[in-house]
């Protein structure tokens, strides 16, 4: 064992030396290309225009959920251009947490990889929400939780399985939700469906607009749930390790994907808004894209296999969100700041399923506790707290990427940012204002505060115990030693 300590951190955190055999038993499989990446990038996204952006119509109205995706855009764009650059530059399965690692120390490293844990836990158990608010419209006898647990069963066992099959069915899934939703779009245009009189129908409060309902605090209330349209985008860096050509096919992905994203988000927010009682129903509803269906193709068998077909998009998301959970945890564990058991790998799949299984149970549990406690919201407040852990790392990972630039200006980068550092400040002030947006609806805040009971549980996790049993030889953590002491050693 030996101690380091972090140029721009005070504390000592100490390193454990490990043998081949601990990365043997933790060993990842190089399989993915740059189309698999996109759709499962796109496809971790795609949920968020089957539900969850509906809820900031009821926050902001129409025009406060559209400005309030304008400006959530802008900050996506942003950190994509960030990530991609960094990814290439950092080709770990740590993703974020590799990225702030690197930059600041173990101790950001580690906040921002709990952060990421919140966010990939949480989002499954918002959409598999979702799946259950759709399938209780066909089924309503069948109790939710019962969906809630299959589901789970289902596409935890496929992630298990193999990366390969992972890939192959985000593949296919999300072509499908794809393809759904260009039927809506479609749809919705070609008959009496839509209507700007349902877009603009929320009720304004006194001395309020149409446009702006809830006023201007309407569009901070809203950012939260705009920014459901392009959540989880940023996983994609966890596949760096499972990416066959890492520099070029994850900036790719990467790019494409947001392309994807926001013209998909234009067509649902603004169709989606008009159609089966409007934005006064479609901002309150469980299921917005099946109040669409039923909309435009009537309440017949044809909705009902439409309705079903649309679960493709919820599935899609909570098929790829669960892989990355499982990296997450993987990257954490094997280098020690979670317990070193869940980055175990099956000998024949090469995948985490100890950690798998472990998000599995938490998200589930996290589902249920605020159903139980907080009825009638119970998505929308774990949308928030979801969002809350993720903004926290986004605004991390744009000082990252500036202060990789100010620290380590020779660090190879093989793709750069076409906006620089501009685009990390903007995306940084943009993360930091819908941080505080997740304070925004009353109803919402305790889920939120107890998400930031459990980092502050995690940071004494780390500063009584794994701080002094990191692993020197992980990747993420041994690029970042090599570099801190070649700057050590450089000339002053």
């Amino acid at each position: 064992m030996h101690e380091a300590q972090s140029q721009n951190h005070r504390s000592t955190v100490q390193y454990e030396d490990v043998d081949q055999t601990y990365f043997t038993q933790r060993k990842l499989r190089k399989s993915a290309g740059w189309v698999m990446l996109w759709a499962m990038g796109v496809g971790a996204v795609i949920s968020g225009d089957y539900f969850g952006w509906n809820y900031g119509l009821t926050a902001g109205g129409f025009g406060g959920l559209l400005i309030a995706t304008v400006v959530i855009a802008i900050m996506y764009v942003c950190m994509v251009f960030c990530i991609a650059e960094l990814s290439a530059a950092l080709p770990h399965a740590g993703g974020f947490y590799s990225f702030t690692r690197n930059a600041f120390g173990p101790l950001a490293g580690y906040l921002v990889g709990v952060t990421d844990t919140i966010e990939y836990v949480i989002t499954p158990a918002v959409i598999v929400i979702g799946i259950g608010g759709y399938l209780q419209n066909l089924f309503p006898e069948v109790p939710v939780s019962i969906w809630w647990i299959a589901a789970y069963a289902l596409f935890v066992g496929i992630n298990i399985r193999g990366v390969e099959i992972t890939f192959k069915v985000g593949l296919v899934v999300t072509l499908l939700a794809m393809a759904v939703l260009v039927v809506f779009f479609a749809g919705a245009l070609l008959n009496d469906a839509f209507s700007w009189d349902a877009v603009f129908n929320l009720a304004p409060e006194a001395g309020q607009s149409t446009f702006l309902p809830k006023g201007w605090y309407g569009i901070f209330a809203a950012l939260p749930f705009a920014i459901w349209f392009y959540l989880a985008i940023e996983q994609l860096p966890l596949a760096a390790e499972e990416t066959v050509d890492v520099v070029r096919d994850i900036p790719r992905a990467l790019i494409f994907g947001i392309v994807t994203l926001l013209a998909l988000s234009i067509f649902t927010l603004v169709l989606n808004s008009g159609v089966n009682g409007g934005a006064t129903v479609i901002g309150a509803s469980d299921a917005p894209l099946a109040e669409g269906f039923r909309a435009v193709f009537g309440s017949g068998a044809t909705s009902t296999v439409l309705t079903l077909v649309a679960l493709t998009g919820l599935i899609a998301s909570f098929h790829t969100i669960i892989y990355a959970y499982g990296r997450v945890l993987f990257a954490l564990s094997r280098a020690g700041y979670f317990p070193r058991a869940l980055s175990l790998t099956g000998y024949k799949s090469n995948t985490p399923h100890r950690a798998l299984v472990l998000g599995a149970l938490i998200g589930l549990l996290c589902a249920m506790l605020i159903d139980r406690f907080n009825q009638g919201v119970v998505g929308a407040a774990l949308l928030n707290m979801a969002v809350f852990g993720a903004v926290i790392s986004y605004a991390f990972v744009m000082l990252a990427y500036l202060q990789l630039k100010r620290k380590r200006p020779n660090l190879p980068r093989p793709y750069r940012s076409p906006l620089g550092n501009a685009g990390a400040y903007v995306g940084f002030v943009l993360a930091l204002l819908s941080l505080a947006a997740t304070f925004a609806v009353p109803e919402y805040r305790a889920g939120v505060w107890g998400v930031a009971v459990f980092m502050l549980v995690a940071l004494l996790y780390f500063v009584l115990y794994s701080s002094k049993r990191l692993v020197a030889q992980a990747p993420e953590e041994e690029v970042a030693l090599v570099l801190e002491a070649e700057k050590e050693l450089s000339p002053r």
